[in-house]
């Protein structure tokens, strides 16, 4: 993303022991991600430069495709570098979404999937995504899901993504399946 150094800083929501919410900042992409429900995430510096060959990869590009990924540390980070973001967001490739299976992991306990697509929305107003890729089994809720990949500019692929041994792994073949499906329209 960057040639510069970079850390990723977020703040963590969490409960202390008379039962309030508290707010506690994490910084470095393994902690936070274990840290538990994010809320805010960013990078540091924030003004860092893009590396010149992520631009030109991006300017060039038919398709980009974000993640499957952790939501808050490896999906959004593409997003906060202004550079790369608006190399993303003024790119004339089509831009594909791919949900991960398992939603409610650490950094985004008791989020929906479209709850996930909100956040988006709030980090890169600008962004239109053309497709998302998502398990019918794992995003909760269909319509509101749609609902809110279409406040994206998105349409909704339901595929079965999932290893049929490994729960919350996609399986390579499905996931390709799905790819081919996205990409030939």
């Amino acid at each position: 993303m960057s040639l510069e150094p970079l850390v990723i800083e977020g703040d963590i929501l969490s409960l202390n022991e008379e039962g309030s919410q508290q707010r506690q900042t994490v910084q470095g992409q393994a902690r936070l991600a274990q840290a538990g429900r994010v809320d805010r995430v960013r990078l540091l510096p924030e003004d860092s430069p893009a590396c010149p060959d992520a631009l030109q990869a991006i300017d060039e590009a038919d398709w980009l495709v974000l993640g499957p990924g952790s939501f808050y540390t490896s999906l959004l980070p593409h997003l906060l570098l202004p550079q790369l973001r608006q190399a993303i967001v003024e790119s004339s490739a089509e831009i594909c979404l791919v949900m991960n299976l398992e939603l409610n992991g650490h950094e985004t306990q008791g989020m929906s999937g479209a709850d996930l697509l909100l956040v988006l929305r709030d980090y890169a107003p600008e962004l239109r995504v053309n497709t998302v890729i998502a398990d019918p089994a794992a995003v909760g809720d269909h319509p509101l899901f749609e609902g809110a990949a279409a406040a994206l500019g998105a349409q909704v692929l339901w595929a079965d993504l999932a290893e049929s041994d490994q729960p919350g792994v996609h399986d390579p073949l499905k996931l390709a399946a799905a790819y081919k499906q996205v990409f030939k329209d």
